[in-house]
Formats: structure tokens, C-alpha cells, sequence
């Protein structure tokens, strides 16, 4: 199969989704690797290692995208990238389709193959391509925050751990999952005064007497409640919360309750989601301010440390990359439940139900898109 990897054209998005050592496993298995001029070159991964590694090096988007077969990405299609795409293809990317209503219809339009990171699922739960950056955009969200809490940034002047006689912030974490933890890490190792919220009590159990068991973190149930009590005293907010249509756990409303100088980090980005007031925002202009209440809305965290993202996207998706390119998408999917989960568009079918749900749209079963393209040999 031949593999075009892309350079990334979203706004402050550096990562890579393939590095010269999986290029040389693509390679080593059989396959071709297209790699765009400098796609690379922003995480110290230049052409000339991948060339080592037996990848091509074309000149431009259009021509990775002209070769490949599959098309492996970091980030979702963006406009310059719609008329690129092919019936033929099977892209390999984060999508987030639900709240994306114009990329639904292109993809859907080109009647390609499109499995999305985010969706793939192994039977006991785990999303595995989703856990490294999760980790990462918890860490990095929580550092973004402590920065832009800095008198210098435009914030409220706090040391995140405090002085002695100087009480410390008071970080409140929505959401216990992966993201959660990556940035509860972060806080507790700064010194701050955390509160970790969540529907979950196992888990919420798990995180107090397993994962940080030495740590003063406190636990709470999320309720509304629990939320709107706690909301006047964070210094900052930070959404962990992986998006649910109809899920709204801080409102506008709920803006007012909140100390003028207290800052919202949304890690899971989505707006209308758990956040309702989240705009996207970049690394460029990452704050809005709405209500008098400052948001952290950047929707691709993981890029502000670009270099080890990319690494750990590459190991995590990699296992993947090589079973559809050794058997094509179909047996992929046949043969790997996870992969079969993480199927959003199957040549002009929108099999992701979330999606359709939110957009109002036709939802077809992946069994049925297989049953359709599913030919016994001649």
C-alpha cells in the first residue's frame, strides 16, 4: 500500500503523525511511505531521515495526497485539504465529526474510507490511540493554565503552589479520566489545592487510594450542586470532560458565580460541550474572555510539545497503520474490532451514530457497510 503522510495545515499545529522510524517499519513491511517536504521539519524530524528511513519526499499537499492510498494524519480536513481527497482513499486521522458539520458532508461527499483515532476501541473500553494524547493535553492544558494565571499573561498573579503564609491556587478538574489525571499530575506536583469531579466513585476511589494514594487531593461527586457550590471558590477550571451530545456541566449561567480573575482551561474543547460557553481559540490568540470570565479553548494541545507527540502518535497508531495497509480496510475492519469501532465513513456512509445523532443525519451500522463491500474472491 502506499502511504502518504501530509505536512499539518491547522493553525499552530506542528505534530507529525508518522516518524522516520515508523516510515522504515512501513518500508521494512513492503509498503511505500509519501512524505510532504518539511512534514517533519517543525519536531526535528528532517527529509533526509526520512529518506534513510526509504520514504519519498514530493513537494507539496496535492502530491501526498495524488499517491497515497491511505492518508495518515494528525488533525481533522481542513478546506484546502477538501478537494484533495479520493474515493480511493482511507484516511487515518482524529476526525471529531460531530461537531464538524462541514467535513461530515465533504467526507461523506467523497465516498472514502475514514477511520478516526479518537473512536478506536478495544473490547475492554480503552481508546488506545486517544490515552497518549489525552495524557499529554491534561499536563500541557494544566501548564497553560499556570501560565496564563501569570500577572504577565493577563491573569490573576498566582503561584499555582503558593509561599509559606500564602495559601496555594485552587485547581477544580472536571472529569477523572486520562486527560483528568495527566493534568492532576501536573497540579499536585506544582503544589496547588486540587479537586478532581467526577460521576464515577470507582474511579474517583481508584485516584485517591491507587493512582495518587500519598497525595491532598480531594474527590467530589459531579453534580450540579457539587459544581455551582464549588464554582466561587477555583482560581482555575479545567475541563477534562470527553464530549457527550447534550452534556453541559458548566453553563453561562454558571459564569457568573465565578471570581472575575478565576480562569476555565477546556481540554476537551468542544463547544457546546461540558463547557457551554467553549469557542475554539489557537496557540496564537489562546484566550477569549466571555461573560468577564477567561477561556483556554485550544482544541490541539499536544502541539506545544510537538516532538513528543508525535512520537507517542506514531508508536500508539502504528500496529494499526500496518494492519490496514497488510490487508486492506476492509479485512482491517473485518479482523480487529477496535478498528472497527473507529470506522466513521465508509464510502459515503456515516457509521459514527454520535455524529449523525448530532447533525441530524442517515446512520448506517458498520455490519452493513461490510455486508455491502464485503465481494467473496472470483
Amino acid at each position: 500500500m502506499i502511504i502518504g503522510v501530509p505536512r499539518e495545515i491547522k493553525s499552530g499545529e506542528f505534530r507529525v503523525s508518522l516518524t522516520p522510524d515508523g516510515a522504515a517499519r512501513l518500508v521494512a513491511a513492503g509498503h511505500q511511505v509519501i512524505v510532504e517536504k518539511d512534514a517533519g521539519a517543525a519536531v526535528g524530524m528532517p527529509d533526509e531521515a526520512y529518506r534513510k528511513a526509504g520514504a519519498t519526499i514530493v513537494g507539496d499537499i496535492a502530491a501526498a495526497y495524488a499517491r497515497a492510498e491511505m492518508v495518515l494524519k494528525v488533525k481533522e480536513i481542513l478546506p484546502p485539504e477538501y478537494d484533495l481527497l479520493k474515493e480511493h482513499h482511507t484516511l487515518f486521522t482524529y476526525i471529531h465529526s460531530a461537531n464538524h458539520h462541514e467535513e461530515t458532508q465533504v467526507l461523506l461527499d467523497a465516498k472514502l474510507v475514514a477511520i478516526a483515532y479518537e473512536d478506536v476501541m478495544t473490547d475492554d473500553g480503552n481508546f488506545p490511540l486517544l490515552v497518549p494524547m489525552s495524557e499529554i493535553a491534561g499536563e500541557v492544558g494544566m501548564l497553560m493554565g499556570v501560565y496564563h494565571s501569570f500577572a504577565t499573561s493577563g491573569g490573576s498573579g498566582l503561584l499555582i503552589g503558593g509561599m509559606p503564609g500564602v495559601e496555594p491556587a485552587k485547581v477544580v478538574i472536571l472529569g477523572a479520566g486520562h486527560v483528568g489525571i495527566g493534568a492532576a499530575r501536573c497540579a499536585l506536583g506544582l503544589g496547588a489545592e486540587v479537586t478532581i469531579v467526577d460521576i464515577n466513585v470507582d474511579r474517583l476511589r481508584e485516584l485517591r487510594h491507587g493512582i495518587f494514594p500519598n497525595a491532598f487531593m480531594k474527590t467530589l461527586y459531579s453534580s450540579r450542586e457539587n459544581i455551582t457550590r464549588i464554582l466561587p471558590e477555583v482560581d482555575i477550571l479545567v475541563n477534562a470532560v470527553k464530549w457527550t451530545p447534550g452534556l453541559t456541566l458548566v453553563s453561562r449561567e454558571m459564569l457568573g458565580l465565578m471570581r472575575r480573575d478565576s480562569l476555565i482551561v477546556d481540554i476537551d474543547c468542544e463547544p457546546r460541550g461540558a463547557i457551554e460557553t467553549c469557542r475554539y481559540t489557537t496557540h496564537d490568540e489562546p484566550i477569549v474572555e466571555i461573560d468577564g470570565i477567561r477561556h483556554y479553548c485550544v482544541p490541539n494541545l499536544p502541539s506545544a510539545v510537538a516532538r513528543t507527540a508525535s512520537c507517542a502518535l506514531s508508536n500508539a497508531t502504528l500496529p494499526y497503520v500496518l494492519e490496514i495497509a497488510n490487508k486492506g480496510w476492509l479485512e482491517a475492519i473485518k479482523s480487529n474490532r477496535a478498528l472497527r469501532r473507529g470506522l466513521g465513513f465508509g464510502r459515503g456512509y456515516l457509521t459514527f451514530k454520535p455524529t449523525a445523532i448530532a447533525q441530524n443525519r442517515p446512520h448506517t451500522p458498520v455490519e452493513e457497510v461490510i455486508k455491502m463491500f464485503d465481494r467473496p474472491p472470483v
